[in-house]
């Protein structure tokens, strides 16, 4: 017997020694045994393999001391063909073993003992462990692989891999062992579906009911597909993929990528591979056990990708144009582990925040509800509790504010708007109470401006409130509500304006019948028919107000379409600021025209309470919204909340002492004194016209 097959012999000899193996096959012709072979290796423990000149399979029993065990003898240099995805293969350059092992090899966390050498026995380690060297002399080397720890949290290498069907490649040297990755975590689907589905809008862009629709076929789609993948294309700009899965026992979770924005989409398996893709959805494998319990028979996820969507009512930016669609078959809620949206290197120019629309209505109608947006430099993931339609919408440039800065004036309206309305309320209660059979015309438009101011800072208080209760219904009529008496405040304005434009013009005395009558029905119906139409139109609901940090967003129920915004309400006031800041100029033409009549008096900090009040009632303190851009955007907000929020407060002090002195119109009667403030009269039942003296004196001196 030659030297080498003496030395083969007493190897055997001495792992049969080792342990009482049992012979299952060897390296004959007979093929009838190959079907036998992976079984030795299937689902063990332990393996013993020992590169050599010949191949075959031991197997321990299981009354065996450490348990059932399987010993391996792998021909050198030698790559098996059958059923390959099953075995050990080995090959040998010299320096080093590589071994293949498969994706189950490594799942079961096998531990493979690299016997090299002619006397290798029991004696020289101890299996209870897994120590790299167990053995380390001429007649017998022993290391020791966990193939788990080493194999599982490394990355795909291509290069390392090419040609290579294992999943993964260990290579053992003298003094080191190191695992590649061969599996390719990105999964092409197996074939292509153009869907002639039309989901056309107006514009060129995509119609969100139709795509809404497309979504909901996708679960009858699932049940007919032969293959478990495909992409699917709608269109030019529509594209995804529908993935099945397998058996319910066997679910998992699933990750949907894009290599570059504008690629098709693929699956993979492993999560921490996302950071290199430009696009991710990952689906738990909670949201498709939820699908099977709601009787999906055939668990599915369909990922598609809209590109110009149609816009929703309040035209929101949508980063990238983008929307994520997700559907697994039944409406998925509430889960514990959310999926996640990723967009990498996108590079936001304003604050970013994760919505999500139900598929309900002919547009989108985005909510942050559910979704949860973590921004890491030009990175944003939406981590979202439901399946449906998702976006990242954009802020619009220049209306985001600090966090510090929203919670002040958020504090400052709060403080001003109650106190308004606790002084208001006792205004209101003397009038009505003592004044009301008495109260002359300028008096009563001084009331009903205070019960709109009243009213409109009682919605802006509970507005909020209102809308953390996730009633559409509730939050459109609140907004409307407010809008109301904001639009009522303003009209109100405009008809005090014209009153003292009247009064100036008659000479105190107005002839027109039913005058009153007439000026209230135009200023509370005419903000009636304005906040009506846009009630039947749909233009209220959850508006979100933006901050530096997405965490400190607010909510209220307000105006949802930003044109409407600025067509109504700016464009409105801006009327009414022009009218009221021409009276403006006129009372106080008249002012300094009637102060050089009474040169001999001086009244200058009169003057100035009486400019204060026109302002006050006038409502040119709103004209500050105005100067909300650029660098006084900020400095404009503050004002504004300060004096607008203590509105109701000022009203309250003009009220109080323009009544003490008989001064109610307009707050400059008493510069008609020629005396001092001691000659007029301050019965609260004398409530004369000041503009009929002021008027008379002026006509006089000319």
């Amino acid at each position: 017997m030659k030297q080498q097959s003496m030395m083969d012999w007493v190897l055997l000899v001495g792992l049969l020694w080792f342990c009482p193996f049992y012979l299952v096959r060897g390296n004959g012709s007979n093929n009838n045994t190959q079907g036998a072979n992976p079984r030795c290796v299937e689902g063990q423990k332990r393996c013993f393999v020992v590169p050599h000149n010949f191949s075959g399979f031991l197997t321990a029993p299981n009354n065996w001391t450490y348990g059932h065990a399987c010993l391996i003898f792998l021909q050198k240099c030698t790559t098996r063909s059958t059923r390959q995805e099953m075995f050990l293969q080995v090959e040998n350059n010299g320096e080093s073993y590589q071994f293949n092992v498969t994706e189950n090899q490594v799942k079961n966390d096998l531990r493979l003992y690299i016997l090299n050498g002619t006397h290798c026995n029991t004696t020289m380690f101890n299996m209870t462990g897994c120590v790299f060297n167990h053995s380390d002399t001429d007649s017998c080397q022993i290391k020791c692989v966990q193939t788990k720890p080493e194999c599982k949290e490394q990355s795909y290498k291509e290069g390392s891999c090419s040609g290579r069907s294992a999943k993964y490649r260990i290579s053992i040297t003298k003094t080191s062992c190191t695992c590649v990755n061969c599996k390719n975590p990105v999964k092409t689907p197996e074939k292509a579906i153009h869907l002639t589905q039309n989901i056309s809008g107006e514009g060129g862009k995509v119609d969100a009911s139709k795509a809404a629709d497309l979504m909901k076929g996708m679960r009858k789609m699932a049940e007919n597909l032969n293959e478990s993948s495909a992409a699917l294309s709608v269109g030019e700009d529509t594209k995804g993929i529908i993935l099945l899965q397998p058996e319910p026992e066997e679910l998992d979770g699933k990750s949907f990528v894009n290599v570059s924005p504008n690629d098709d989409m693929n699956f993979i398996d492993l999560e921490q591979n996302l950071a290199a893709f430009s696009r991710s959805v990952t689906i738990p494998k909670e949201a498709f056990a939820k699908a099977v319990s709601l009787n999906v028979t055939t668990p599915f996820a369909a990922v598609l990708r809209f590109f110009s969507l149609s816009s929703d009512a309040r035209k929101s930016i949508v980063l990238a144009d983008e929307v994520v669609a997700i559907e697994l078959g039944v409406p998925i809620t509430n889960l514990t582990n959310p999926i996640e949206i990723g967009f990498r290197n996108v590079n936001p120019k304003t604050i970013p925040t994760c919505h999500s629309w139900n598929g309900e209505g002919k547009k989108p109608n985005w909510t942050s509800d559910g979704c949860e947006t973590v921004v890491n430099g030009d990175n944003i993931t939406c981590q979202c509790s439901h399946l449906t339609f998702f976006a990242v919408l954009l802020a619009p440039p220049n209306e985001t504010i600090s966090s510090s800065d929203l919670n002040h004036l958020t504090i400052i309206t709060q403080v001003g708007c109650g106190l308004s309305m606790l002084f208001l309320s006792v205004a209101l209660f003397i009038h009505f109470l003592y004044r009301r059979v008495t109260a002359s015309q300028a008096t009563s438009i001084l009331i009903h401006l205070m019960v709109a101011i009243f009213l409109l800072n009682l919605t802006f208080l509970t507005n909020s409130y209102v809308a953390k209760l996730k009633n559409s219904g509730v939050c459109k009529l609140m907004g409307a509500l407010m809008h109301y008496f904001m639009l009522a405040t303003f009209t109100w304005f405009a008809a005090q304006a014209f009153h003292l434009c009247l009064q100036l013009y008659t000479g105190g005395t107005i002839q027109i019948r039913y005058y009153m009558l007439k000026v209230c029905i135009t200023a509370w119906m005419l903000p009636s028919i304005i906040v009506s139409a846009l009630l039947i139109a749909g233009k209220y609901g959850e508006q979100v107000i933006y901050t530096d940090n997405t965490e400190d967003t607010v909510t209220m129920c307000w105006i949802t379409d930003s044109d409407v915004h600025y067509i109504v309400n700016i464009g409105y006031y801006a009327l009414v600021f022009l009218f009221t800041f021409i009276t403006l100029i006129i009372m106080l033409y008249w002012l300094y025209q009637f102060k050089k009549v009474n040169v001999q008096v001086n009244q200058n900090g009169k003057s100035i309470a009486t400019i204060l009040g026109l302002c006050c009632m006038l409502g040119i303190t709103w004209g500050f919204a105005f100067f909300a851009h650029g660098v006084l955007r900020i400095a404009a907000y503050y004002i504004f909340t300060i004096l607008n929020s203590f509105h109701g407060f000022f009203l309250f002090i003009y009220y109080y002492n323009t009544s003490r002195s008989g001064e109610i119109n307009a707050g400059v009667s008493n510069l008609n004194s020629t005396s001092s403030t001691s000659t007029l009269k301050t019965s609260l039942k004398s409530e004369e016209n000041p503009y009929n003296n002021m008027s008379h004196q002026m006509i006089n001196k000319k």
